[in-house]
């Protein structure tokens, strides 16, 4: 049976606790692993690995960021040798991006980190708490995966 519109607290209100408490959860989720990559190298580095080389250009309309700023990103990730360029193999002019050996290892490590830490707070839940965020995640994901209007 579906609640009535009455029974749901207010959108504004979901809204904001959402907002507080996924910031309040990344944040810890960063604290349980620190180190000398960022949250946006983070993800360019994940992105890399799932979708192979990609253009400066490509990597920052993937990460909804202006080019200038994945230039950036990416010099960092270059200069801790976790990125490295390689020859676009139709277009002369243009680099592709690639992670390195040593970019796959950091990105290992973090996630092995993050997961070992959230796996030790869930293990304190009870069963019913577990199964509830269980249920929450494809909302979540839906979330997500949503397109900016």
């Amino acid at each position: 049976m579906a609640r009535s519109r009455e029974s749901t607290p207010p959108l504004e209100c979901v809204v904001s606790d959402l907002t507080l408490v996924v910031g309040q959860l990344l944040r810890r989720l960063r604290s349980a692993n620190p180190g000398d990559l960022n949250m946006s190298q983070s993800s360019v580095l994940a992105r890399l690995e799932r979708e192979g080389p990609m253009t400066t250009a490509d990597l920052a309309r993937a990460e909804l960021m202006k080019p200038q700023s994945m230039k950036t990103i990416l010099a960092g990730l270059e200069e801790e040798a976790c990125v490295e360029r390689e020859p676009h193999p139709t277009d002369g002019r243009q680099i592709l991006f690639a992670i390195t050996r040593k970019g796959l290892d950091e990105r290992k490590r973090r996630t092995a980190a993050k997961r070992e830490w959230l796996l030790a707070k869930l293990e304190q839940f009870d069963p019913k708490d577990v199964a509830t965020l269980a249920a929450a995640i494809p909302l979540i994901k839906r979330l997500g995966d949503s397109t900016l209007p």
